[in-house]
């Protein structure tokens, strides 16, 4: 495959941003019908240049191109919008009908979350799969969160390490889902301001105390509320095929949740609070793509490097 075919593909495969078992499958098909229009474009007497360049201005733009293939094939089914809104219903059931505050349920739950992760992870990472890594981020926070009430001797050798390894695997997670797709990775986190707004509600000071269950009763029904939203939200984002529609159906459902949350806590949020969580929601939506373009960036370095080495040698 000469240059021009290859550059134009890869155009064309850094903006699709499907599944990876269908991405191979465009992208074979695509390569298929390019091979037979040159066929007949040199039948035709063109010489391999000029057939190469009539054939991908005939084709038009690789980002129209992809956008086109993105719209045909993102629309996810009812099954793969069930799987994805999953988690979503099952915290806000922990929350409607009181199951948080048994340990067997909670257990359920969290092993439910990391089996469907890990095994959605090794199977291509469909669209479905994200909503189900980003509460798999819940049990590492919890760790967090228990790990000052140890032992000061403990906690001086177990904290440090504690946030060296949650680091290392937040990261690991952004950088391998923004080569999938930006958008994936906030949809990923998207429920991370509202459980962190609650959680400054509930514990105060960000000290769980005797008063706390007493508080996550009174709000329970409100908290299943965020989360039934958050459900429906990531629902309607499997059906939708547009990508400017999934963009805003991301961050007016962040916002009005995030408000509502907000409303129903009575104030117990101040003005620099509420701000720094909208801070929090919007940095969801312009820290993935930027990271997205700095691998991209680095990749096409790499290509480059990689394509000039043997040619020094």
């Amino acid at each position: 495959m000469t240059t021009a075919r290859h550059h134009y593909l890869e155009i064309i495969r850094e903006n699709l941003k499907i599944d990876l078992a269908e991405e191979k499958e465009v992208i074979s098909e695509l390569e298929t019908h390019i091979e037979d229009r040159l066929q007949e474009l040199k039948e035709r007497g063109l010489s391999e240049e000029e057939a190469e360049r009539t054939c991908l201005g005939l084709l038009g733009s690789a980002k129209a191109i992809a956008r086109q293939i993105y719209e045909a094939h993102s629309q996810g089914s009812w099954q793969q919008a069930s799987l994805a809104a999953m988690p979503h219903l099952l915290f806000a059931a922990l929350f409607a009908l009181n199951w948080w505050q048994h340990v067997g349920w909670l257990s359920i739950v969290t092993f439910m979350v990391i089996g469907t992760s890990i095994y959605g992870w090794w199977h291509g990472k469909p669209a479905w799969v994200f909503p189900w890594l980003g509460y798999s981020l819940i049990p590492v926070a919890a760790l967090g969160l228990i790990l000052p009430y140890l032992p000061r001797e403990w906690s001086l050798l177990t904290i440090p390490f504690y946030f060296l390894l949650a680091l290392w695997w937040i990261i690991c997670l952004l950088i391998q889902t923004a080569r999938r797709d930006w958008l994936l990775s906030s949809l990923m986190l998207l429920p991370m301001p509202i459980i962190v707004g609650w959680f400054i509600t509930l514990a105060p000071g960000l000290k769980i105390t005797a008063q706390t269950p007493e508080r996550i009763n009174y709000f329970a029904p409100w908290i299943a509320l965020s989360f039934l939203i958050l459900a429906l939200t990531i629902a309607a984002f499997i059906r939708l095929r547009q990508r400017w529609l999934r963009v805003s159906l991301l961050i007016i459902s962040g916002l009005l949740t995030l408000t509502l949350v907000v409303y129903y806590i009575g104030g117990r949020l101040n003005v620099q609070t509420f701000a720094g969580l909208i801070l929090v929601m919007w940095g969801l939506f312009l820290i993935p793509p930027l990271l997205e373009r700095v691998l991209r960036r680095s990749r096409r370095i790499w290509q480059r490097y990689a394509f000039f080495k043997p040619s020094q040698q």
